[in-house]
């Protein structure tokens, strides 16, 4: 458990500057570390998503308009925090012209023009397939785009529903076509009544969509309205899993029940670097 102290300070911290985190909206199980640790990943775009995701603890419904003073209060985060290497991700809006392309494209400019050096991951949506929405995140040079698969197409309907597993593969293998240097990721859970045939499928459809690093980490159900848990992975499947992952030529893999797609995020970077 976290001590109550560090829960606080962070918690104070994005409250006086009006800021997000996807580990508080999504109620990921590693706050506590990652808190204690003065880090976080950023949520920008508000905290409410269009999108009805059956798996996501993340509120829904008609967002706020876009506050246009968040990419200088993220950037007061970031000092007051003291890091180099920023996680950046958002909730799905699309009900704006460009998904919110421009705010992750500002955000990204005004840490790189204040800090030196930072590093900036992005955790994007997928923009409904908008290739010039994706090219204004690729012109702002993150050193990481990540878009989470999330699951199997086959569990697309029920479990994401709104997006599209082709799609989601393409604006990987977009980012790759437009500025090689930039690494891609993507993350997968299990437990929603997948199949090993189908995770090694999917593992191997990012290969091929020259995706880099992978995350593979176990569903946990937020609420009894969420999507219904089915199985519990035992640790030894993940460790299969990442040997598969690593054999398939994916720079890093992290695998691993409490696995989340930022989760030592830095880490994961620098063993994509490396190679």
């Amino acid at each position: 458990m976290p001590a109550p102290e560090v829960m606080r300070k962070m918690q104070r911290l994005v409250t006086e500057l009006n800021l997000h985190t996807i580990c508080e909206s999504a109620r990921c199980p590693n706050i506590g570390e990652c808190f204690s640790r003065k880090t976080a990943t950023f949520l920008i775009l508000g905290d409410v998503c269009t999108r009805r995701c059956s798996f996501c603890a993340v509120k829904k419904g008609v967002p706020l308009p876009v506050n246009e003073e968040e990419p200088q209060a993220l950037l007061e985060a970031v000092r007051q925090l003291g890091l180099r290497y920023v996680v950046i991700t958002s909730v799905t809006r699309d009900d704006l012209v460009d998904g919110g392309a421009s705010q992750f494209a500002k955000t990204i400019d005004i840490l790189r023009d204040n800090l030196d050096p930072v590093f900036v991951e992005t955790l994007i949506p997928d923009f409904c397939g908008s290739s010039d929405a994706l090219g204004v995140v690729i012109k702002s040079e993150p050193q990481v785009i990540n878009h989470n698969i999330e699951t199997v197409p086959r569990l697309y309907q029920a479990v994401r529903p709104g997006a599209d597993y082709n799609r989601s593969l393409d604006l990987l293998l977009r980012v790759k076509r437009k500025n090689i240097e930039i690494i891609t990721k993507s993350g997968l859970m299990l437990g929603l009544g997948e199949t090993r045939k189908e995770v090694i499928k999917v593992m191997t459809d990012l290969r091929k969509a020259k995706c880099d690093l992978f995350t593979i980490g176990q569903y946990l159900r937020p609420s009894p309205q969420h999507h219904p848990l089915v199985e519990f992975i035992p640790p030894e499947i993940f460790f299969e899993y990442k040997q598969i992952a690593l054999q398939l030529g994916f720079a890093g893999v992290a695998s691993a029940p409490l696995v989340r797609s930022s989760f030592r995020a830095a880490e994961l970077y620098s063993k994509a670097k490396a190679q």
